[in-house]
């Protein structure tokens, strides 16, 4: 994994994101992919951009999502692109479910956890504060509670 620096032809974002950094740098990371090595060189490789780093990205796919996230570093941009898409979220302990069209966003803020749901072949566009992202297995309960009581939104 590496940023190129002065890169000015085509990137396919479902392959190659890109870094927004300070100074209004935009950077593809080339060779990325959801590993702890590459993630954690990543993280690196940014980290003098703190919070004001964003990862852009594209992801394609077909059905529920497998796992919860949060950014506690910034928002995250959700871009649905084509298809459908539901975004279930816990903003403070209330629970939102947002469906998407193409065109339609929805941000969600800082810290609260998600979980991405497409609906047929869908693509959506993410621009991700990345710094210090967790992430938790989809299962009956949602990461934020300590209970164990099932989400009634979660298939």
């Amino acid at each position: 994994m590496r940023l190129l620096n002065d890169e000015h032809d085509a990137v396919d974002l479902r392959t190659t994101p890109v870094h927004l950094g300070l100074g209004s740098r935009a950077k593809p990371i080339e060779g990325f992919a959801w590993s702890p090595e590459v993630l954690q060189a990543y993280g690196a490789a940014v980290a003098a951009d703190g919070a004001e780093g964003r990862m852009v990205m594209i992801f394609d796919g077909d059905g529920p999502g497998d796992h919860w996230e949060r950014h506690p570093a910034g928002d995250e941009l959700v871009v649905c692109l084509s298809g459908a898409v539901t975004v279930h979220r816990d903003t403070d302990g209330v629970r939102e479910r947002v469906q998407l069209r193409p065109g339609e966003a929805t941000i969600n803020p800082a810290g609260a956890w998600h979980v991405v749901d497409m609906a047929g072949p869908t693509s959506i566009l993410a621009i991700t504060a990345g710094l210090d992202t967790d992430h938790h297995p989809r299962t009956d309960t949602h990461p934020g509670e300590h209970t164990g009581t099932p989400d009634p939104e979660t298939p």
